[in-house]
């Protein structure tokens, strides 16, 4: 058997449905013995017998029966509204399941938009509107599956945004007042009964609301046994206990709600990168058009310090482009006709005529969007283990607490009021209110202990997945490096003075506001070196691609690259071409300097954080097995940084793309994978490692909204501390629930055998509550050793006289 794997299109459908009857299908073939489908790379892995059937024929049978199921088969993205917690997507993928003419869904909170795969003719849409509709699901325009949404989403209102924030802090308000107030003997019984009912309904009212909602789909969760208990807690007196269950609740609902939110605003500045509108060139005019309108082969117009709106190729101009965004390369890049360019990135000080190469939902930045809104959708194993094991706990505590009533009532004569009195213990010993704060206590008081030094964990699940991580993959630009442009070294030629020569540099450098000229200029400023006035510069002129020539104190002055030099016929001589290619090798930038001769080089580099090499030995120590660089600047470049830092590994000239095939290939080998970066160029890795992690204060706000964890004060001696911190808190957890479920074991079992009083339930059950409370707030106090000294100073550059 011989093996062949053909790519599968984007257009054809590749979800679990439309994937299984794709395998079938070409399984039937007479010589086609087993087809395997990888859905994220969008591949067909076809076995087959070469004496049966040839290659060529293997590729067409595929071609044509993918094009058939894209014909049958059709996927549509709604903008989904009124989801507000994280659990909402399973509900709705449950209701949804089943209806007509719907094979498949796949809700996505996180970006607000629900994908649809159904059976049947584009035609049929406002059918399975309708249908979607009826199952109770609030979503409005069909957005497609482009990059940019062709209709904008509606602004949340005030209240959209803060009606959890307002009703958990009523429903503390509420319960506070009532038990104290009633404690200090200062309101009626009547009053604080009523305040305790207005705890309820703000505690309860959207958790009523949602196990209503379920109910009435055939659906039971969580939030019905919430409820259940509180109310059940409050037939016996319990209103306190009730009250308190409903307060945690709603407090973890609006904190999955604010991150929620957090994600989704990720999307939309990911959006935002692309201009909405272009000048193109069309009949021999200059119009602008919306960039959704623009067709390939169309000539965009693009002026000094805008954004370029399109991906395509220059047709004519020069300038520098600022590629950061996208491709993480930290210097300008000059562009030059033919030479290709993306949307999202930033024209530098020329005028470039553009040729359209791609349609605007196929461009760089798009795919980027693309990418981060699919791995928002992923499901871990812990979030389909927690949706199939709530239906069943609340279904089994319900059941129980009937059983406790029914059994002993009807068939052995016991006493009904005894009897339902046990079952509403059960219901309160029963109800997880110390496995719900047990995991909050904990999580809370490393959120606090973290953001107190300068680390933000965006929820739990991240804070927990940090302490398991084995493999860290950094960008280097802004992470590893200091993200601006320095000078490193300085070499002369024999008998030029070094000072002389950058107070020429300099003098030119400052008219000239290139990124690698204001390096120079801070440079020489920092020497002490004075600044000439600017009247003694003097027909500055700018070489495209080459560097820029000026007359200083009446004399010609030349700084650029070794083609400017060498095209005004200035040859390097030996003594300065030997250690130009050293600096070369280091992956830095040359900006060579002359009059009417070479008089020297000055080099330039994206600097290292001087505490890098110390992170990176910390992560060594506290067992992380790989390091890896991810950048889309040259071999040089990360070769250089791996070794001066001592990471193991470097991958250098990756697009956006590629670094999140490079993330998926390290989990494909079992690798847990934290990814550390800064730029949008990194947003796709970020979403799909295991943990995301964003510089802060470099950290564009793409990358901070899409991380996971941000460092906040763009500190990478952070890291290391955040894996400490995340190993002790999932110790702590494991210890809460532990001991936790243990309660609620005894507490259950004892009640059932009716040992347990309602008051003592209580005690038992608040008891165990603050027990792991105040475990949890043992993490406030964590603190970690300081990191080892090795250091680098970014500052410390070289000055030579070349022999």
């Amino acid at each position: 058997m011989n093996e062949r794997t053909i790519p599968f299109p984007e257009g054809h459908c590749a979800v679990p449905h439309c994937a299984e009857l794709l395998l079938d299908t070409l399984t039937q073939h007479h010589g086609i013995g087993a087809v395997a489908l990888d859905a994220e790379r969008r591949e067909l892995r076809i076995r087959y017998d070469p004496a049966t059937i040839s290659r060529a024929t293997v590729q067409q049978i595929a071609d044509r029966v993918g094009v058939q199921l894209g014909e049958r088969f059709h996927r549509c993205v709604f903008a989904l509204n009124g989801v507000s917690c994280r659990g909402c997507g399973g509900a709705i993928e449950h209701r949804l399941r089943g209806r007509e003419g719907i094979i498949w869904s796949s809700a996505n909170p996180a970006s607000r938009r629900l994908a649809v795969e159904y059976a049947g003719t584009p035609e049929q849409l406002p059918e399975i509107t309708r249908a979607i509709d009826r199952a109770g699901v609030q979503v409005h325009g069909a957005v497609g599956t482009t990059g940019r949404a062709p209709q904008p989403e509606e602004e949340e209102t005030w209240w959209q945004r803060y009606h959890l924030v307002v009703a958990t802090t009523a429903t503390l308000v509420f319960l506070v007042s009532g038990w104290l107030l009633g404690r200090l003997g200062l309101i009626p019984p009547a009053v604080q009964t009523g305040l305790y009912v207005l705890t309820y309904l703000a505690g309860g009212f959207y958790a009523t609301r949602q196990a209503i909602a379920s109910l009435l789909q055939r659906s039971v969760d969580i939030d019905l046994l919430m409820v259940l208990a509180a109310l059940g807690a409050a037939t016996i007196g319990g209103w306190v206990e009730g009250g308190m269950l409903l307060f945690l609740f709603s407090l973890g609902n609006t904190l999955e709600h604010y991150a929620l939110d957090r994600t989704h605003r990720a999307v939309r500045a990911l959006m935002e990168l692309s201009p909405p509108d272009a000048l193109v060139v069309r009949d021999g005019q200059e119009i602008h058009v919306p960039v959704e309108e623009l067709i390939i082969g169309d000539t965009v117009i693009v002026k000094p310090g805008e954004r370029i709106p399109i991906d395509g190729r220059v047709l004519a101009g020069e300038s520098a482009v600022d590629q950061s965004p996208i491709t993480g390369e930290s210097l300008p890049v000059g562009k030059r006709p033919n030479d290709p360019v993306f949307a999202g990135t930033i024209n530098g000080h020329g005028l470039l005529r553009i040729q359209v190469e791609r349609l605007a939902q196929e461009s760089t930045l798009a795919k980027i969007v693309r990418i981060v809104e699919e791995a928002r959708s992923r499901k871990s194993r812990t979030q389909h283990f927690t949706d199939a094991f709530e239906g069943a706990y609340a279904i089994g505590v319900i059941v129980a607490s009937a059983l406790v009533v029914i059994i002993p009532v009807v068939f052995l004569g016991r006493d009904f009021h005894e009897m339902f009195y046990r079952a509403m213990t059960l219901l309160v010993v029963a109800s997880p209110c110390a496995l719900v704060i047990s995991t909050p206590a904990s999580i809370l008081s490393a959120l606090a202990n973290g953001a107190r030094r300068g680390i933000l964990f965006k929820g739990a699940v991240h804070l927990e997945n940090v302490g398991v991580v084995d493999t860290v993959a950094f960008d280097k630009t802004g992470t590893l490096t200091m993200g601006q442009p320095r000078v490193t070294d300085v070499i002369t030629v024999d008998g030029v003075d070094t000072r002389e020569m950058l107070l020429l540099a300099a003098a030119v450098e400052r008219l000239s506001e290139h990124p690698l000229g204001n390096a120079v200029v801070e440079y020489a400023a920092a020497l002490g070196i004075p600044a000439l006035a600017d009247e003694e510069v003097a027909d500055l002129q700018s070489v495209p691609g080459r560097g820029v020539r000026a007359v200083v104190r009446g004399q010609v002055l030349r700084i650029g690259n070794e083609a400017l030099l060498e095209n005004e016929g200035l040859a390097l001589p030996e003594a300065l071409r030997a250690p130009a290619d050293a600096l070369r090798e280091q992956g830095k930038t040359l900006m060579f300097v002359g009059t009417d001769r070479p008089l020297g080089v000055i080099a330039v580099a994206d600097v290292i954080r001087p505490v890098a090499p110390a992170v990176i030995d910390a992560l060594h120590r506290l067992g992380v097995k790989r390091t890896i660089i991810l950048t889309g600047d040259n071999e040089r470049a990360a070769r250089a940084i791996a070794r001066q830092v001592g990471i193991d590994e470097w991958r250098a000239g990756l697009l956006p793309e590629e670094k999140l095939a490079t993330i998926r290939d390290l989990q494909r080998q079992g690798a847990m994978v934290a990814m550390v970066g800064d730029g949008v160029n990194d947003a796709p890795a970020l979403a799909t490692a295991n943990i995301g992690i964003a510089m802060g204060a470099a950290g564009t706000d793409v990358a901070l909204e899409t991380a996971d964890v941000v460092l906040m004060a763009d500190d990478l001696t952070k890291l290391p501390y955040a894996i400490e911190l995340s190993r002790t808190a999932r110790r702590v957890i494991r210890q809460n629930l532990t001991f936790a479920l243990g309660v609620i074991v005894v507490l259950v079992t004892a009640t059932l055998l009716g040992e347990v009083p309602l008051p003592l339930g209580v005690v038992g059950h608040e008891g165990s509550t603050i027990i792991v409370v105040l475990n949890g707030l043992r993490l406030l106090r964590f603190a970690q050793p300081a990191l080892a000294t090795r250091t680098i100073d970014p500052h410390a550059a070289q000055v030579a006289a070349a022999d």
